[in-house]
């Protein structure tokens, strides 16, 4: 008989101000931070942490006034990524974890890396330049026709001008860790994914990626 795979479990962080809501995937093993771009939640990664569960410890939050996280007064990518590695940290399951980052999150991704301990760090639908000024060009630029009408559900963007300004001062950050953090991700045996979406395109695709990077 097979063993069954972990149960997703929503949980929240202790925090008053700066209070995180995240969704768990196993209890041991590496752990694997999957971050939503701005305007979409953590249920893009749904499919996704459904493959990998029982390899690892998936961890899937909102970001801050996204999904069912409260919104804040600093939304700077630095108190963001500070507020990760407390969520990490606190999981003591000792290991550095695996950071991936979709669309605009990839900036956050770049931020945590910097700052703090990472095994590997993959970036996905990274944008081409500064944030977008409008919830319009943001959703345009996401690509969401690439989705399958299957999971379309995963990929329900928040058209709100008020939450996309709150991030208005994130920007692309200087990749001075992506090489040494990421080119184990990259290269012929393990190509990036060519169509948008590509965790909900193919997620177990997606999902045999990041298990090789365990």
């Amino acid at each position: 008989m097979q063993p069954q795979p972990p149960r997703r479990s929503t949980h929240a962080t202790n925090s008053p101000l700066y209070r995180l809501v995240y969704d768990r995937w196993g209890e041991f093993g590496r752990p694997v931070l999957l971050l939503h771009g701005l305007l979409f939640d953590r249920t893009m990664w749904w499919p996704v942490a459904a493959e990998l569960a029982g390899d690892c410890t998936v961890i899937a939050p909102d970001l801050p006034g996204h999904g069912q996280c409260p919104p804040r007064t600093d939304y700077s990518l630095e108190r963001v990524a500070a507020d990760l590695a407390r969520l990490v940290q606190d999981l003591q399951l000792h290991r550095a974890p695996i950071v991936v980052g979709h669309g605009t999150a990839a900036w956050l991704a770049v931020a945590f890396a910097d700052a703090y301990a990472t095994h590997c760090l993959l970036t996905v639908d990274e944008p081409a330049g500064e944030l977008p000024d409008t919830v319009d060009d943001v959703v345009a630029a996401a690509g969401l026709a690439a989705v399958p009408e299957a999971y379309r559900q995963f990929a329900e963007p928040r058209r709100d001008p008020a939450l996309l300004k709150a991030y208005a001062g994130w920007k692309a950050q200087p990749p001075t860790r992506r090489l040494a953090v990421a080119g184990a991700g990259a290269g012929p045996s393990n190509p990036a994914p060519e169509r948008a979406f590509g965790h909900l395109t193919d997620p177990e695709g997606f999902a045999t990626r990041l298990r090789a990077l365990l």
